[in-house]
């Protein structure tokens, strides 16, 4: 394992999940003395820091250790965690904060995207991180992974130019908003957004086009059947 390599993408993940080193390393349940220890290089990445981490924060080992696959582990063919939940557990008051807004419709920015007026409730589940946020999508580009209506936890990213290919996104442009798989391009300035449904034909972007990207970290199949 390149030691170097594994603890740019650790400090990738203490970084994007706003989380101090001692919230992390009791998260894995690991010593904060030695987490530090492992993060400067005084100690050896080892085998069962690594499967900590993978277990507990959910990363692909792939990922972790090599740079491959994408971070967070795929389910059901998508880079995402797929659940089924009943109505009545969106209508806790805590946790991760669902939005009455169709994340695919508008160009709005962030900061208008989700403001606490759009709050209709929460959910609270081990699955999900409170510091995601939980909003609905149209349209049948990405089904069977994400179908039309179903909700998505989304997770900002403090730094955007930093993609992770293969991984879903929703992808903010100027003008409207997509949920795509976000794709290696052959030219650097540019990026690929592909369906799961391939009655949908590729798309190429300049990535100075993209105002932001929001990382898919969970997609919630609403059962209305009960």
């Amino acid at each position: 394992m390149a030691n170097k390599d594994i603890i740019e993408r650790i400090k990738y993940l203490i970084r994007e999940m706003r989380m101090t080193q001692g919230e992390f390393s009791e998260k894995i349940g690991c010593d904060q003395s030695n987490l530090s220890k492992h993060l400067n290089g005084r100690l050896p990445i080892s085998e069962s820091l690594v499967n900590k981490i993978v277990i507990n924060m959910g990363v692909s080992k792939a990922w972790l250790k090599d740079g491959t696959d994408v971070p967070f582990a795929k389910h059901s063919g998508g880079a995402v965690a797929n659940l089924v939940v009943d109505e009545s557990e969106l209508k806790a008051r805590k946790g991760t904060p669902i939005y009455d807004i169709d994340v695919t419709a508008g160009g709005q920015c962030r900061s208008m995207l989700f403001a606490d007026e759009h709050i209709v409730g929460a959910v609270n589940m081990p699955s999900i991180s409170p510091d995601c946020r939980i909003v609905r999508v149209s349209g049948d580009s990405m089904s069977p992974v994400i179908k039309n209506g179903d909700l998505i936890a989304v997770r900002e990213l403090s730094n955007f130019s930093q993609i992770f290919w293969g991984q879903i996104y929703v992808v903010v442009l100027d003008d409207f908003r997509m949920v795509k798989y976000v794709r290696r391009h052959e030219n650097p300035d540019k990026v690929i957004l592909r369906s799961e449904n391939p009655k949908y034909d590729d798309m190429e972007v300049n990535r100075s086009e993209i105002r932001d990207l929001l990382v898919v970290q969970n997609v919630l199949h609403i059962d209305n059947r009960l």
